[in-house]
Parts: structure tokens; C-alpha cells; sequence
């Protein structure tokens, strides 16, 4: 109740802040990444070195209403087919840019539903892009599943092609949610899914539950953690629903008067947050929780865990590569996103180039910053010997940052000789407290619900 009623004095129930799974986030991207600026940054990887590629496929069988991903619906194959094609031509361009000797030490397959591919298009995809680079040793090679949209066939097809971690979303498990949002997917076809997954001895299952739907109340949170922990999923990624109707129209068709509060929904939060803990799970930064041998617990505690536009990660390659519309790589240069529509994308891979749309490049202030907003989203706390010696500022500047930060939030940070730091009583504030690290321009960008 205390600290409802400093979230209340505070105003921050009704914040709207950024995810930062990058900095500066993506609306400050700008059109001065190109296509030629991304193929430089690519022959500028080390020879040999290990890199991170994230594929798009943005193809749904049914658009779910609370999705604000880019996706488009299709009832056949062919787009889908299609779109598998310009993905080989966009790796084989990516070929003819790549250094010798790069490995992968993270592939993921995310979108929409890559599910959707039918068994052959699976091997042809996997094919095409071990082509390019192969896999590290003890690389990590994951893919979305959706429940509904898997069977023996594809199982088998993922498995034989070296996919060694699974993800499912499960949302939530309600029937009359489920309904609201758009989604329906059983507790018994998730389950099946997860034997199958297993079945094919692919160890390492994640899985993504959302809190602040619509109707979801205390009760109804604790019936859908608890069904979802019967499954032991490796890793669960406990979400906040991002309620931005200006951006996901479909969203239009959730019902704006049936969303919990911000209090109702940090009570969720926390009803589900109590749960993973009870079952022994630890809890990775504001919005994860991995069993003790998962590689993000590993990550945690030794100090390598990181973040980025799958939430949070253990991987630790400075590059991260990606293909499919949409898309947005990281280099240590800056972001370059490929352009958002399919067809724009699918135009410029036949002309030979890469669709680049936009991006940043790094300057000024912004490694700095983004590396504290990295610390605290994974640690809560910022190091002052490993800024100042890291990124040469002085230790007057950070002192000074800190001090604004303290007077922002009070008693929602610590500062000491050795940095600053949340007290766990403040960590739902963290995205919030992040923000005022960031240099950017807040008004040009909505964004969602910071609790």
C-alpha cells in the first residue's frame, strides 16, 4: 500500500515510457541509415568472429486482436512461399557482405508465426542460412511456436535442423480472455505442444504470459501462472499487455473499459511474480524469470546479462545480424531496420540491395547512456568504475547525472562511492527511472504503460 501511494504522489501510475530493448528506442531512428551504411557496417566485422541473426517472418494464420507486432494475415501458403524466397535472396546478398569465418552464436526465428512454414520450407530456410554462417559451438538456435500451428511434421523438420530452444506464447490461459483478445489456444494444445517439443529432445522451453488483459483479475492470473508452471517452461517472460490502439489498430477491437488500472495491474505483476518465486524460479530483471540452470540465471549472476530486442539475453556477440522485413540489426557503428512493408522489402532484395529504411548511428553521449539504461534494466544498478574507465567521461559529469536522477526519483535510488542502485521496493519503476538517463526527446514518441 506505501508504495502504491508514492507511485500515486509520484505520478507515475500514469507514465508512458519506453521498453528500451535499444537506446536510443525506435521512433528516434532517422533515414540517414542506408542500405550502402549497412552493408558497411557488415564487411566491418571481425574475420572469424561470432554474431547474433534474428529472421522475420510476419505471416499469421489469424491476427491476434492484442498483437502489436508487424504481421499480416494469410489463409495459404503462397505469400508465404514467396516471402521464403526473397529471405534466400536477402541471405545470399548477406553472403556476398560477410567476412570469412563468422559464426552464429544466436539464431532466432521470430515474427508472426514461423510456424506457419510447412516442413520443406523449414529445411530450406535453415539450409540458406547455415550456408551464410554455421553455428558456434554451443550456439543457441530458438524459434517461435505457436501452439495452434505446429505438428509432428514440422517438429521433427525444426529439430533435424539444430533448433536446441523453443518458445510458445501462452498469454493467458482464461477462455473469456482468450476470447477478448483474439487468441484462443487451449491448455491442452500448449501442453501437447510442449511433449512434442520435448519429444524431440529439445531441452529448453520459453514461454511469454501476459499480465493487464482485459478481465484478468487476481484469481484468474494465479489459475493461468499456475497452469503454465504444471508445463516447467525454462524461462518465462511475464509481460505487461502494451495497450497502443494508434499503432495496432486491431487493438481497436479490445474493449478500452474492460483493461485493469496501473494499481490492478501491478497487483498482477506481483500476484504472478510471487508464484515464480514460490517455485523456485529467479527473477531476471523487471519482467523475466529462468530455473537456477537456465543460461540467463548463469547470466545474471556472473554479470553478462544483456538486452535486446527479444528482452533478455545471455548472448554476448557485439553484432546482431537480421533478415525479413522489418527487422532491425545492432552494430557497435548503430541500428539499421529493414523497411516495415513486405512489398518494399521484397523490391529491393530483387534489385540487388538491401531494403536499409532507417536506423541510427551512434554519437555523442549515446553508448554511455545506453549502457547504464542497459545495467539498470538488467541489474539495477550502474558501476561508476566501469563507466568512467569504459567510456572515458569524468567522474564529475556521472556524479552530476546521478544527483538529477536522486532528485527525479527520491528514495527510489541509492547512490554511493560505488554507483548507483534500485532498492528492490522501487524495481517496478525501473523502465521509469531508466528514462531519465535518456537524452531523447520524449514527446515525439507514444509509448506504452510504463506499469
Amino acid at each position: 500500500m506505501e508504495q502504491e501511494k508514492q507511485l500515486a504522489k509520484l505520478g507515475l501510475f500514469d507514465a508512458k515510457v519506453p521498453r528500451y530493448t535499444s537506446y536510443p528506442t525506435a521512433p528516434h531512428f532517422n533515414n540517414d541509415v542506408t542500405p550502402d551504411t549497412y552493408a558497411k557496417w557488415i564487411g566491418a566485422i571481425p574475420t572469424g568472429s561470432q554474431v547474433s541473426l534474428y529472421v522475420h517472418v510476419p505471416f499469421c494464420r489469424r491476427l491476434c486482436w492484442f498483437c502489436a507486432c508487424r504481421t499480416q494475415g494469410t489463409s495459404t501458403l503462397s505469400p508465404v512461399a514467396a516471402y521464403l524466397e526473397t529471405l534466400k535472396a536477402e541471405l545470399t546478398l548477406l553472403k556476398s557482405r560477410l567476412p570469412d569465418g563468422v559464426t552464429l552464436s544466436r539464431l532466432h526465428w521470430g515474427g508472426g508465426t514461423p510456424t506457419l512454414l510447412d516442413a520443406p520450407m523449414m529445411r530450406d530456410l535453415a539450409g540458406a542460412i547455415f550456408d551464410v554462417a554455421p553455428m558456434a559451438e554451443n550456439g543457441e538456435f530458438s524459434v517461435e511456436i505457436d501452439p495452434n500451428e505446429i505438428d509432428e511434421t514440422r517438429m521433427a523438420a525444426l529439430a533435424a535442423a539444430g533448433m536446441n530452444r523453443a518458445s510458445i506464447g501462452v498469454q493467458d490461459f482464461d477462455e473469456d480472455i482468450q476470447q477478448t483478445i483474439g487468441r484462443i489456444q487451449s491448455y491442452d494444445v500448449t501442453r501437447d505442444a510442449v511433449d512434442m517439443i520435448r519429444a524431440h529432445s529439445i531441452k529448453s522451453v520459453n514461454a511469454d504470459i501476459l499480465f493487464g488483459l482485459p478481465h484478468q483479475n487476481q484469481a484468474r492470473m494465479t489459475e493461468s501462472v499456475q497452469k503454465l508452471l504444471s508445463l516447467t517452461p525454462d524461462r518465462v517472460a511475464l509481460y505487461g499487455y502494451a495497450h497502443v490502439p494508434w499503432m495496432a489498430k486491431r487493438q481497436q477491437m479490445i474493449p478500452t473499459d474492460a483493461l485493469p488500472t496501473p494499481q490492478e495491474r501491478l497487483a498482477l505483476f506481483e500476484t504472478a511474480r510471487k508464484l515464480f518465486l514460490w517455485d523456485d524460479y529467479d527473477e531476471i530483471g523487471i519482467d523475466h524469470f529462468a530455473a537456477k540452470t537456465d543460461g540467463l540465471s548463469i547470466a545474471q549472476k556472473n554479470g553478462t546479462l544483456r538486452r535486446n530486442f527479444q528482452g533478455y539475453t545471455d548472448d554476448t556477440a557485439d553484432v546482431l545480424l537480421a533478415v525479413g522485413a522489418s527487422s532491425i540489426a545492432r552494430f557497435p557503428q548503430g541500428y539499421a531496420q529493414n523497411a516495415p512493408a513486405t512489398g518494399a522489402h521484397t523490391a529491393a532484395i530483387r534489385e540487388g540491395r538491401f531494403s536499409t529504411s532507417r536506423g541510427h548511428t551512434f554519437t555523442g553521449e549515446d553508448l554511455v547512456r545506453g549502457r547504464m539504461i542497459e545495467a539498470l534494466m538488467c541489474d539495477f544498478r550502474v558501476d561508476r568504475a566501469e563507466i568512467t574507465e569504459r567510456f572515458a567521461v569524468s567522474e564529475a559529469w556521472l556524479s552530476g547525472l546521478f544527483s538529477n536522477v536522486a532528485l527525479q526519483f527520491p528514495d527510489m535510488v541509492a547512490i554511493d562511492v560505488n554507483g548507483l542502485s534500485i532498492p528492490e521496493h522501487a524495481r517496478p519503476l525501473t523502465r521509469m527511472i531508466a528514462r531519465a538517463f535518456d537524452a531523447y526527446d520524449m514527446s515525439k514518441a507514444q509509448h506504452s504503460a510504463a506499469i
